[in-house]
């Protein structure tokens, strides 16, 4: 537990620090964060990084993290992009004389648009024109809140079990807490700044970074229950690796870009 605490309190301190400065520093801890995740998925499907099926999905995910705005190029349509990952990928089964199949080609396909768009979708929220570090704080905060309120809650007055066959010490009464402490956490937000955002829109940011965080953990659990495995990687001592801590964040940031809730500017 003490070194659970040490490796939280240093590590979310440099996150921090990086999302406010912003800019590259914010990417290129994303970058890293995006590399690592990556690289975790492709272990846990029995890959190795340097297998050439293995580049083209590595390849993929840095074409979806690249800031062509901030670059100054256009950014090509996301459907190509996908489609030419998915061609590359076909092409390896292929010029592997199916060696490497098609059900690993879904695969690396499945995890370049998990690890990639999902760390996309966090640059361009900060990234934002007008309050981006305040919209990246708050969905962060929204995030956060929800699992500590899902974790005391559930300790406290948890009975009901959520989904057992996934994620056994999950309880509905846990849920609701982290659900509702969410909500408060985004309201406090837009009393805070009423300028920048209204209540009602808060209150359905925070609702939507709840549900979706806590599927986007139950999503992975799911996934290292099928493969057999307690955490996707040993990054953080006590954590796991990016994909273990990273897995809200992964589902929430694109669902609140996709439905344009977050005041980007």
């Amino acid at each position: 537990m003490k070194q659970r605490i040490v490796t939280g309190v240093i590590g979310g301190a440099i996150f921090i620090l990086l999302t406010i400065l912003g800019g590259w520093f914010f990417y290129g801890l994303l970058l890293l964060l995006a590399l690592i995740g990556f690289w975790e998925f492709i272990r846990m499907n029995g890959l190795q990084w340097h297998h050439p099926a293995s580049l083209i999905g590595y390849a993929g995910v840095l074409f979806l993290l690249v800031p062509w705005g901030e670059l100054g190029l256009r950014e090509p349509s996301a459907l190509h992009m996908i489609w030419l990952l998915m061609f590359l990928l076909l092409a390896a089964t292929v010029m592997t004389k199916n060696k490497f199949t098609i059900d690993g080609a879904a695969l690396l396909l499945l995890g370049a648009l998990y690890v990639g768009y999902g760390f996309n979708a966090m640059f361009e929220v900060r990234n934002g024109d007008m309050h981006g570090l305040l919209t990246t704080l708050m969905a962060f905060g929204a995030i956060w809140a929800s699992d500590s309120g899902a974790y005391f809650t559930g300790r406290a007055f948890g009975k009901h079990k959520l989904w057992p066959s996934i994620s056994p010490n999950k309880t509905i009464e846990g849920s609701l807490g982290g659900v509702l402490l969410a909500v408060i956490v985004t309201a406090i937000f837009a009393f805070a700044v009423p300028d920048v955002i209204d209540l009602g829109r808060a209150l359905l940011i925070g609702l939507v970074a709840a549900i979706a965080g806590q599927l986007g953990d139950l999503i992975q659990s799911a996934y290292k229950r099928v493969r057999g495995i307690k955490d996707t990687g040993a990054l953080l001592p006590g954590h796991g690796g990016v994909l273990d801590r990273c897995d809200s964040w992964l589902i929430v940031f694109p669902l609140l870009v996709m439905t344009d809730l977050l005041p980007l500017g």
